[in-house]
């Protein structure tokens, strides 16, 4: 029999199953850790609950990629901390607890426990251990010696966040660029790849629960296997993934690094419908000595060539990308030249972000000259010039049917996503209608927004 005796710090023992409530924060990538997370408790005997107020014990899954992330992140654990009931432990997992454990213990005195993104799989020990201290517990705060990932070793353990119709799956952690701006290499360390075979099995699992869309996920994707001795590792991956869910309508790629899209890789996307013509390109500047300077491929004439040969090659390919302004630097004339290029390059989608100093990445070293209200004009700038680009892309489908994977319905009208349309970052598919969801269905478009699309159901 479980009995429910506590120890001499008021908090619940271990002899009972703690009831847990799990926050995912920060990017796809954080959630599929979350639900790695709970698979591990729930394994072990714990109960997930909806709200704080049912748990012992309240975990927030941080972001700790740049300041308003980890603002957020605090904010979260904040105010659980403060709406706290007798007995509740609060853990903080994830980026943030990784990079800043005993920053972010001291900005919230209340923390029971900090497990870092390279070690949440040892969740279950830790929170026994939670249990028992009378002080706040640090678990590893820094990356495994060998620079493995141990949660990638582990291939009964699934690397996938459901949501729905669609699913999240992730390839790799980690990330071996050396880009100034960026911290994933201090928190995550240097790439992992998971092996091929506990990849495809997470996505025959999906494929049987009947997933229609599976969104391939990696801090840089078209890097995978290369750990692994593996040439063209996504390349080799999709082609299996294609020959063992076919029952999947839809896989999409996610965070593929602009130098590493080879003839191949565009050849096996074209050729086989399963996979989107949609390429998520994160190419952060086109001034070359910006790109020097953030240590990303300086070559722009190189990534011209390929979004000429992707287009070529599939005229119907949606590309996202996103920018960063206001590197150290960065002057007019160079802004101005990413301006240039974005007119030309008419991207479908575009996200720009403001640069911000992060303690301990090269870029931290330079001196953070762009002032701050400069930054903000030039991100607005450059959102500015892209919009009537997307509008104008928008409108070029009207009169056209695509497929619309269906999310949601109301008040005679249906919510989706075209293949055009990656999850929570991209555009929505409004159609006058109520379909029903998780069906991907043929839409008529007829009116076209900036971001969204409007269309009919085709009988």
């Amino acid at each position: 029999m479980i009995q429910s005796d506590e120890t001499d710090t008021g908090k619940p023992s271990m002899r009972e199953p703690q009831r847990f409530y799990l926050v995912s924060l920060g990017c796809p990538k954080n959630l599929v850790d979350s639900v790695g997370l709970a698979t591990l408790l729930e394994q072990a005997g714990h109960i997930a609950v909806n709200t704080p107020e049912e748990a012992t014990l309240l975990i927030v899954n941080t972001c700790g990629f740049i300041e308003p992330a980890r603002a957020e992140s605090r904010q979260v654990l904040r105010d659980l901390t403060q709406a706290r009931q007798p007995g509740q432990q609060i853990v903080a997992a994830g980026c943030y607890a990784q990079r800043f454990p005993y920053e972010l213990a001291q900005a919230i005195p209340g923390l029971d426990g900090l497990i870092g993104t390279r070690h949440w799989m040892d969740i279950v020990p830790f929170i026994e251990q939670i249990a028992i201290a009378s002080r706040p517990v640090f678990h590893s705060p820094s990356p495994a010696p060998s620079g493995r990932d141990p949660s990638l070793q582990q291939p009964a353990l699934p690397r996938i966040a459901v949501q729905e119709a669609s699913a999240y799956l992730k390839l790799a952690d980690g990330c071996r660029r050396s880009c100034a701006f960026c911290a994933i290499p201090l928190i995550k360390g240097p790439a992992v790849s998971r092996p091929p075979e506990a990849i495809l099995a997470d996505a025959r699992w999906l494929a049987e629960q009947g997933v229609r869309e599976i969104n391939l996920i990696a801090q840089d994707t078209t890097d995978y296997g290369r750990d692994l001795g593996l040439r063209q590792g996504l390349t080799g991956l999709l082609e299996q993934l294609v020959t063992e869910t076919p029952e999947v309508d839809w896989i999409r790629i996610m965070y593929a690094y602009p130098s590493r899209i080879k003839d191949r890789l565009i050849e096996t996307i074209a050729r086989h419908p399963q996979i989107l013509p949609y390429l998520d390109l994160p190419l952060q500047h086109a001034h070359p000595d910006v790109l020097r300077r953030m240590r990303r491929p300086s070559d722009i004439m190189q990534v011209c060539r390929t979004i000429e040969r992707l287009r070529s090659r599939m005229p119907e390919i949606a590309l996202r990308t996103t920018f960063l302004v206001g590197f150290p630097g960065e002057s007019e004339e160079e802004f101005e030249l990413l301006l240039d290029f974005v007119y030309e390059m008419e991207f479908d989608r575009v996200g720009v972000f403001v640069y911000s100093h992060e303690e301990g990445t090269p870029a931290a070293e330079l001196e953070d000259d762009v002032p701050p209200e400069v930054k903000e004009e030039r991100r607005e700038r450059l959102m500015e010039l892209q919009q009537p680009i997307s509008l104008a892309r928008n409108q070029a489908l009207v009169g056209q049917t695509l497929d619309v994977l269906v999310e949601g319905l109301g008040e005679g009208l249906s919510v989706g996503r075209s293949y055009r349309d990656a999850p929570e970052i991209d555009g929505l598919v409004l159609v006058q209608a109520e379909l029903p969801v998780g069906e991907i269905l043929p839409v008529r478009i007829t009116a076209a927004l900036e971001y969204d699309l409007v269309g009919e159901a085709v009988t």
